[in-house]
């Protein structure tokens, strides 16, 4: 059997100058938080995280660094690092409290040599929060690290879900009335999942132009984690809450959807040397 490549090594250079463009935009928007952030993917990855006092964080793709600082909250000290020289310095302006704890530096998650010169078996843990889907090519980061993670390491991230967030999902509410009860079903209908391929789209309605995003099938990305000798050890599908949805609410929003999960955290752990010589 023939692998495919999880990677689209012909974008790498593309995504960081509209990444720079964005970032401001983005974190005007939502440097505060959002629904997501707030109420599935930040909590469920501390959740998988587990983080004891005194540990060392790898924060790739940090943003503004929002959930950086709450993790430093935990008394853990963190190196954060995106490739975005706009996000970092809003990460910086933000960071007050336990400034101490986190150190922020320009690192590009696409380039495997840059991480490993972040230092060798110096992590307990990393974390990638809601950016895989962004990079063009994930294999460099997770085959570093191995060589970052200290042994039994834990790598947790978060992402859109493959089955059902990606550029050919399209929602979809229908109404209709029985017996009197008028009642609202919505979906989501996918048309493509099996093959990875790239898109254009909008994290944020209204920005000032599309992002690049990278489906990949699950299969995909667990088999590339497996490959640097990661197992599975923790997954969430989280849904949003029921009290966030209103009657008069917009019948394609997420809150109508509530038993398809838009996210899903993973953890995977080190748990032997792979076949790479790590």
């Amino acid at each position: 059997m023939n692998e495919q490549s999880p990677d689209f090594p012909e974008f790498n250079h593309e995504t960081v100058p509209v990444w720079e463009r964005l970032a401001g935009f983005w974190d005007d928007t939502i440097g505060e938080g959002n629904g997501f952030q707030d109420y599935l993917v930040e909590p469920y990855s501390e959740i998988l995280l587990d983080l004891k006092p005194g540990e060392r964080v790898l924060d790739i793709a940090c943003g503004g660094g929002r959930f950086t600082r709450r993790m430093a909250a935990h008394g853990v000290s963190i190196l954060a690092v995106d490739h975005s020289s706009i996000f970092l310095e809003r990460a910086r302006k933000r960071t007050v409290e336990n400034a101490d704890k986190i150190e922020y530096r320009v690192v590009n998650a696409t380039d495997k040599n840059a991480l490993l010169a972040l230092g060798k078996k110096e992590f307990d843990a990393a974390v990638c929060t809601m950016a895989l889907m962004d990079m063009a090519s994930i294999e460099p980061m997770i085959s570093a690290l191995p060589e970052l993670l200290k042994s039994g390491g834990r790598f947790v991230f978060s992402i859109l879900h493959p089955s059902f967030h990606s550029g050919e999902v399209e929602f979809f509410a229908e109404s209709g009335e029985k017996n009197g009860v008028f009642s609202q079903v919505s979906g989501v209908k996918v048309t493509k999942y099996s093959e990875p391929y790239h898109y254009l789209g909008e994290g944020i309605l209204g920005q000032p132009e599309p992002q690049h995003y990278f489906h990949r099938p699950l299969n995909m990305i667990f088999r590339t984690c497996f490959k640097y000798g990661f197992v599975l050890d923790g997954l969430e599908e989280p849904q949003l809450p029921k009290e966030l949805d209103t009657p008069k609410g917009n019948p394609l929003s997420w809150t109508k959807k509530r038993s398809i999960p838009p996210l899903m955290i993973c953890r995977m752990r080190l748990a032997w040397r792979s076949t790479q010589g790590f």
